[in-house]
């Protein structure tokens, strides 16, 4: 077939005359081409956010004028950078596969070290722990077990750990893997039904010096894989290998989590990165316009790092789009007016969709109970904290009298109310899980 960076040079020019300038600057033009495989192209974009805007904005468009110029492809993904990177991941593993298990190496994220991480007073003990195994592994941090809200630099830290190590002791067999893929990897050796595909995989994971797994909550309601990945685990720890392991809970919270696993999750260091302070969200994004050499003012770095309290990834997305917005117009530096420009559609789509209905939904969804007796009359403990995370969200993210609120959650009086948003307040401050919890839901929330 035609070469497939052929065919979406074809398909921009079509697109060129379909959609407006500043829509085929902002969004189309950035996307890069990076696989063709069973009759699906996969492009590359720049953010999270530029993801989201392609795929609810431009989508039919897109597949319009991939169709026109090749009967070949069927339909296209788009994937923000960490999509791409852990796509090469497996494309690399898929090649790797082949070799022996001893020359099993990884590939990390280049800009992810600890030179380039932000240490504040939210994540300066994980970062000393993180630092401290990558100077010394197989020390008595073992295994690392961090944990954190989505978007707050647990994969950066692994990754880190991962780039110290390849430079500093690249005789290392260093593993980093996401939980699904462990998961998929062992589910792939079970299906085919060969002892041998069996053994393979356990060597892969057994034979490494250091392993590193991400989200490793996913784990949770896969029995067999909980087997599998506890004798892993305890192969590696009674050779002395180092284990990481990321998460975002602790173990303890983790549900449908075998006890011995939870029990080996704790042998070592449990440490969890927490929602930066504005002292440090300001300190990330000045560090991100010097790598990325973004020409913004101070004021705009302060106005994105108060109205963005949740999710570093998305904090530095905001930027890298006004920074690019300003660009586009020719401007020496981006300014306040370029902010509310540039995140003007989005704003207007976040206040439109967050409604109510939305937060009830995220927080049925998260701590999966049911709807109606979220908003019902039961009073047990399972239903009565997501209740009142559900009211304090509804209070913090929406201008709605305390009254109507109450009538949401069946007529309660809007001293229930009161006493719902008041306890979860005080919660967040002494209680880390219902600050993940309410920074997860957040971000929940507001995606678009």
């Amino acid at each position: 077939m035609q070469n497939y960076k052929e065919i979406w040079d074809s398909a921009l020019k079509i697109l060129q005359n379909e959609v407006t300038t500043v829509s085929y600057d902002l969004w189309i033009k950035s996307l890069e081409p990076i696989d063709f495989k069973e009759s699906i192209l996969y492009l590359s974009t720049t953010s999270e956010t530029a993801k989201n805007r392609v795929l609810k904005l431009h989508y039919e468009n897109i597949k319009l004028a991939l169709k026109e110029v090749s009967d070949e492809v069927v339909d296209f993904k788009v994937l923000d950078p960490d999509e791409s990177q852990a796509y090469f991941n497996v494309l690399n593993d898929a090649v790797n596969e082949t070799k022996t298990t001893s020359n099993n190496k990884c590939k990390f994220i280049e800009k992810f070290t600890f030179d380039n991480f932000v240490v504040g007073n939210s994540n300066k003990y994980v970062y000393a722990a993180a630092r401290g195994v990558a100077e010394n592994p197989f020390s008595k941090i073992n295994p690392l077990f961090v944990y954190g809200g989505v978007g707050l630099g647990k994969t950066h830290l692994l990754h880190a750990i991962g780039n110290y190590l390849r430079k500093n002791n690249p005789e290392l067999n260093v593993l980093y893997v996401t939980c699904e893929k462990f998961t998929n990897d062992y589910i792939e050796a079970l299906r085919s039904g060969k002892i041998d595909s069996i053994s393979s995989f356990r060597e892969k994971y057994r034979n490494v010096d250091v392993l590193m797994i991400d989200d490793i909550q996913f784990i949770s309601q896969k029995t067999g894989t909980q087997e599998e990945f506890f004798h892993t685990f305890n192969d590696l720890y009674q050779n002395q290998k180092q284990i990481i392991i990321a998460s975002d809970r602790p173990p303890k919270e983790i549900s449908t989590l075998e006890e011995r696993l939870k029990s080996r999750f704790s042998m070592g260091l449990i440490q969890d990165i927490q929602t930066p302070d504005i002292e440090t969200r300001i300190a990330i994004l000045q560090k991100k316009a010097q790598q990325e050499k973004f020409s913004v003012d101070d004021n705009v770095i302060n106005f994105i790092a108060e109205k963005c309290d949740t999710n570093i990834r998305e904090m530095e997305g905001i930027l890298s789009k006004v920074s690019f917005y300003a660009t586009l117009l020719g401007k020496p530096k981006a300014t306040l007016e370029d902010v509310s420009e540039a995140l003007k559609d989005s704003i207007l789509e976040t206040k439109q969709n967050l409604t109510t209905d939305r937060i009830i939904d995220c927080v049925c969804k998260y701590f999966s109970v049911d709807k109606n007796d979220l908003i019902g009359k039961k009073k047990n403990k399972e239903i009565v904290e997501p209740r009142q995370i559900c009211m304090y969200l509804i209070c913090d993210l929406l201008d709605l009298p305390l009254t109507s609120v109450g009538q949401i959650f069946g007529g309660r009086d809007h001293t229930t109310v009161i006493h719902a948003r008041e306890k979860v307040s005080e919660m967040i401050k002494n209680n880390n899980r219902i600050k993940i919890a309410i920074s997860d839901l957040k971000s929940m929330a507001n995606r678009n």
